[in-house]
This record gives structure tokens, sequence and C-alpha cells, in this order.
């Protein structure tokens, strides 16, 4: 036990087996990333326990949805107390998972307070509407309206990096449209979603409703492919969540993938608070994260302003043991993550990148790292980092750096620094992406918008009113009252 962990207590969970504590015959452990210490054990599911998860579920199908939606709210409301009344322990546990600073799952639990919260809110208002029927000769007499009804057993697959608030995205939509779900969280990050699932089981909801079963790859696979999974929510990296979506048994398949996020920086941005937000989406959660800024566009009448700025406000960005309160920036969930950035900043300066500050690690934290010169080829661009790298490069022309950030495989959102309307709206209608956020990064995010991305960057959109309709199915009712 390291200095880091001293007064730990080594601890073992079990999996949640349809609102059970169950034991499984293999077990996985639990590193902190920061220096490689166990934390913590899981029990891994095997096949027999994952058709005891996915009976439960389907058996329970009826029995949730018959729950009335104050009920559902009720429950919902409930486990946001109990999040919000946890915070420390959660997010002491998340960091030790994660390797993220402790203000960042501090923040993580504060989010996953605010989505159940919303799921609660959403859950009361899970409606249809009116058809104007007699809108036409034919429909004399006629009244239609539609209403929506939960699709059954939703299977949520997760990833390592902000793993409460994305397993908070599934059960807590899933929940409030009333279907049970059934959560594989990421392998290396499974004790944060053993805790929100046992934590909305304590405010209330039933049994069979929530199971949260770490498990092999192989295994998660089967789950996939299983036609009692009515819907398949994957959050990850595009390639596994393209393959999931083809091997998937339901067509109903909602996939939140990679970015290689696009910062446009324009003449008459407010350069002071633009530094300010592209140094916290660039780092944030040391760079893992699908919308860090990661392709940084600046005009160059203020790129070098910028640049000075930059720089200056990156070197007091403390990074080191994430449980350190002072730590801004933490390390990579893994040496193989931290291995692949330092093969990124190395391919980029072979091919004539300059190193402005960065480019060596310690373990597996990556000093925080700037790059110009980079072209839009290299793999520092064309690929998602998933680490503490942004990539600066100056731009002249408005057009043309659309275009720039357009040269890309994902889409998922965008951030403009720009007053003039005219711009705005010329980036609205051709930066080929999910969102654009002005006047700030596109690492923005609240809960309740809808987020998603085009081309390679999913398909489908979360925030939880947008959730639960693609986690319900629309169905028109027509009724002739002679």
């Amino acid at each position: 036990m390291t200095q880091a962990l001293d007064g730990v207590a080594l601890q073992h969970r079990p999996m949640l087996l349809a609102g059970e504590h169950v034991e499984g015959r293999e077990s996985l452990a639990v590193h902190f990333p920061f220096d490689g210490a166990e934390v913590a054990s899981v029990s891994l599911a095997d096949a027999d326990q994952l058709e005891v998860a996915l009976d439960s579920a389907t058996a329970a199908e009826p029995g949730v949805a018959a729950i009335p939606p104050f009920r559902r709210a009720e429950v919902l409301n409930a486990a946001a107390a109990l999040v919000a009344s946890r915070e420390d322990a959660l997010a002491r546990q998340m960091t030790l998972e994660t390797g993220n600073a402790i203000w960042e799952t501090r923040f993580e639990v504060q989010r996953t307070v605010e989505i159940l919260a919303f799921a609660a809110e959403e859950a009361r208002r899970v409606t249809g509407e009116i058809v104007p029927i007699d809108a036409v000769p034919r429909g004399e007499g006629r009244h239609g309206y539609t209403k929506r009804f939960p699709v059954g057993t939703v299977l949520g697959i997760t990833p390592f990096n902000a793993p409460l608030l994305l397993v908070a995205h599934k059960l807590g939509p899933a929940f409030a449209a009333g279907n049970p779900c059934v959560i594989r969280p990421a392998s290396k990050t499974p004790l944060s979603a053993l805790s929100l699932g046992e934590i909305l089981v304590e405010a209330g909801a039933p049994a069979g409703a929530v199971s949260v079963v770490p498990c092999a790859t192989r295994l998660a696979e089967t789950l996939v492919r299983d036609p009692r999974v009515k819907m398949l929510s994957f959050t990850g990296s595009a390639e596994v969540g393209w393959r999931l979506r083809q091997i998937a048994a339901t067509p109903r398949v909602t996939l939140e993938l990679g970015g290689n996020g696009a910062v446009i920086v324009h003449e008459d941005a407010n350069i002071e608070y633009a530094v300010e937000r592209c140094a916290f989406g660039g780092f944030m959660r040391a760079g893992q994260a699908c919308i860090s800024v990661q392709r940084l566009y600046v005009h160059e009448r203020v790129f070098d302003e910028f640049k000075e700025r930059f720089l200056a406000r990156i070197a007091g960005l403390r990074i080191g043991n994430p449980l350190d309160a002072d730590t801004v920036v933490g390390g990579l969930i893994d040496e193989a993550a931290a291995e692949k950035a330092m093969g990124l900043i190395e391919d980029a300066a072979r091919g004539g990148a300059e190193i402005l500050c960065g480019g060596t690690r310690e373990g597996t934290v990556v000093a925080l790292t700037l790059l110009v010169g980079v072209s839009e080829e290299q793999r520092v661009c064309s690929e998602e980092a998933f680490a503490p790298i942004v990539a600066l490069a100056p731009y002249s022309d408005v057009d043309e750096v659309i275009e720039r950030a357009n040269r890309s495989d994902f889409g998922l959102q965008a951030g403009l620094f720009t007053n003039d309307l005219r711009i705005v709206h010329r980036a609205f209608e051709r930066l080929e992406v999910g969102a654009l956020i002005v006047n700030d990064v596109n690492t923005f995010r609240v809960d309740q918008m809808p987020y998603g991305g085009a081309k390679q960057s999913g398909h489908g959109r979360e925030g939880i009113r947008w959730t639960i309709r693609e986690m319900t199915e629309e169905r028109l009712l027509v009724v002739d009252p002679r």
C-alpha cells in the first residue's frame, strides 16, 4: 500500500444481480492508476449469472412498466439525495479507480445528482401528442393520440473515464421510462457503477429492475447478441461501438462514441476567457473525454497573444497525485494509455511539429502538451488522442478553417469563440457536428441537453428527455367514437 492510499482498506465488491449482492467464481482487481496499487476487487459474472440478469430483467418488465410516473420520480429523487449525501465517499472511490483529480470526481458526483433529479422530472411527463386525424375529410369524427411505452430491458455498456455520471445516463432514464436496466461497466472502473446500482435499489427500485454485472468482454458480447435485450445504449470507442451495432440482436441501438474536438478562436474573441476555457477543455480528466479540446484553431491576428497566454495558463495547472486537493490534472487510466499518448506526440514531432510544452511522462502522468505545426493528416489530429494533448494552429479565413475542422471522421461537438453572428450561423450550417458551442469550448455539456454526434461519433442522442425518447416506443391510437 502506497503512502497515497495509507489507511484505505482493500475491499471486495460482489456484483449486483437483480438487485442482490452475489459473488462470482472469479474476481477482478481494481487499481489506482496513479501508482498501480490495488484498491479493490470485484466479482465477475459468468455466463450463468448473465442469464440470471437477463431472465430477471425480462420478468421484471411488466412490473417496472406498471410503476406510476409519480412513484418512479420519487425513487429517482430519493436516489439523487442518497448520491448527494455520499459525495465524499463516491468522489474518493472514483478517483481511486480512474485517477481523475479529486475536484473532478466531486464535480461528477454533483452532475450525477442533477441527472437523477432531471430523470425524476422527466418520469412525470413521458407522454405523447394529439394527432389531428380529422384534418382531412376521411378522418372526420375520429380522434387520435400517441403514447410512449417502455421498450423493455435496456443494456447499458459504459466506459472508464466518467464511471458514475455515464452510468446515471443509462440507469436514470431507463427507470424513468419504465424499463429494467442491466449495466456492464468498464473493467477498470466498476466500483462507481456498482455503487449507483445499489443506491437505486436502496431508493426503492424493484430488485429485478437493476443489475450491474462486471464481466469479460467476450461475455459482454453475448449480452449484446441476446434477443431479450430490447435496447443497447453504448458509450465508448468508435471501433467497439460500431462493431456492437453490427452484432446486436436489437435494432434499437444508441452509440455515444469518440471525437477529436475542434475549437475556433476568432480575432474578435475575448482572448483571456478563451484561454481559460481552452485550458479547461483540453486538460480536464487529463484529456480523457470524448469532447476534449484536441484541435485548436486561432486567428492569425491574435495567434501569438493567445499562444503566450495559453502557455502561461498551462504552466499554472498542477499535475500529479489525483488525491491531492491542489492537483488540477491527474494521470491517464493506465501505462498503455500513457504509452499511446507518447506515441502520438513522438509521431507528430517526427512529422515536423514543435512541442511548445510537455511531451514527457512519469508513469501514467503525461505532461500537459501543446503542439504547433501539426498537419491535419497526422495521427494527433486525425485520431482521438484521449490524452492531455492539444494541437494549436493559426488560420486566416473563416470558411477555410471550418473546412479544416470538418477534415475528421468524427463530429461530436465543436467550439467557436466569436461575437459575429454571421460567423456563428455559417459555422452552425457547415460544421459536421452534433452541437456547436458558441463562446465556449466543445467540452461544455449540461446533462439535460441533447448530446450526440455525427459521422463516426455516434448514433442517437443522450440527455435525459432525448434518452427517454430512445428508450420508449411511440404507439398511435385512432378512435372512431361511433
